[in-house]
């Protein structure tokens, strides 16, 4: 060490550079993290299934929701009978149930569908 007029200089150490705080080295310690990207990423899968949901809505809608409106309009459908049983009865009463079931069975699977999309998108994103 060489002095200098105001005394000796202080030794510094360099070990590296300074990085600050380390980034997430996968996908899904992006979203953990919620970093911009991770935030990307459950935008996608959100507004995914919120597509999803509004659809599954909309057949709702159009399919039960217009039985209502088909006896409204044509009042004569609601006196037609069928083995003794009235039409109304038999749409609302027995077939809109299972209509519903394979419509949650549909919306169910298309879910699971959509995330392992994403799980698949994540996994073909790790670093390898």
């Amino acid at each position: 060490m060489t002095a200098t007029p105001t005394g000796p200089r202080a030794r510094v150490r360099v070990t590296g550079p300074r990085t600050g705080r380390r980034r997430p080295t996968t996908v899904a310690a992006e979203i953990d993290a919620r970093t911009e990207l991770g935030a990307v990423y459950m935008r996608s899968l959100v507004r995914s299934q919120l597509r999803l949901a509004v659809g599954v809505v909309l057949v709702l809608a159009a399919t039960l929701g217009a039985v209502p409106l088909a006896f409204t309009l044509a009042p004569s459908l609601g006196h037609v009978e069928l083995l003794g049983v009235p039409v109304a009865w038999l749409v609302l009463g027995v077939l809109a149930y299972p209509f519903l079931v394979g419509l949650a069975i549909a919306y169910v699977r298309r879910a699971e569908r959509n995330e392992a999309a994403f799980r698949d998108l994540l996994d073909a994103r790790e670093p390898r």
